[in-house]
């Protein structure tokens, strides 16, 4: 009986064709079709919120909550359009190839980014608009609550749930 030792030959990862890049960059961006609306309606909501009237009556804690879900919408809103500008970028101004394997991994990473930085704009209008009705410990509640539903749909059920999976 032989010893396998750590420095057996490894097989090459496989790279995907130009095709199959093509169609992973695709679901990429069929994926963020539907998530940029989502953003951009918190963005607008929290862009005319400050116009309101009864805005200046606003807590300086909830002026801080306020912008930080300001700022996370924005931010998630450059992250998650960038896979979409990089494609109008790429090819037909500046010649290099439209679509690699890198290219998909690192839109891959901009748009789970840009998913992460969204979670907090949603879980700090919660609780911006929870403290407004409610009080603080509800809106810490209503947050949290928010969050994890997040967390495990977002998160748990894809890596753990159907990395599990031997299908």
């Amino acid at each position: 009986m032989s010893n396998v030792s750590d420095t057996a030959e490894r097989p090459e990862p496989v790279t995907p064709d130009d095709e199959e890049v093509d169609d992973q960059f695709r679901a990429v961006l069929e994926g963020l079709r539907t998530t940029i609306p989502a953003v951009m309606v918190l963005f607008s909501f929290l862009l005319i919120l400050p116009l309101q009237a009864s805005f200046g009556d606003v807590s300086d804690p909830n002026t801080i909550v306020y912008y930080i879900a300001f700022a996370s919408a924005a931010i998630s809103s450059v992250l998650l359009i960038s896979p979409s500008v990089h494609q109008r970028v790429r090819a037909p101004i500046s010649g290099i190839t439209r679509h690699t394997y890198s290219h998909v991994m690192y839109a891959t990473k901009l748009a789970l980014a840009g998913t992460v930085v969204f979670l907090v704009a949603i879980v700090a209008v919660v609780y911006l608009v929870s403290s407004l009705v409610f009080s603080d410990p509800i809106a810490i509640g209503a947050s949290g609550v928010v969050a994890a539903v997040a967390c495990w749909a977002w998160f748990y059920v894809p890596l753990v749930t159907f990395g599990r999976d031997d299908d």
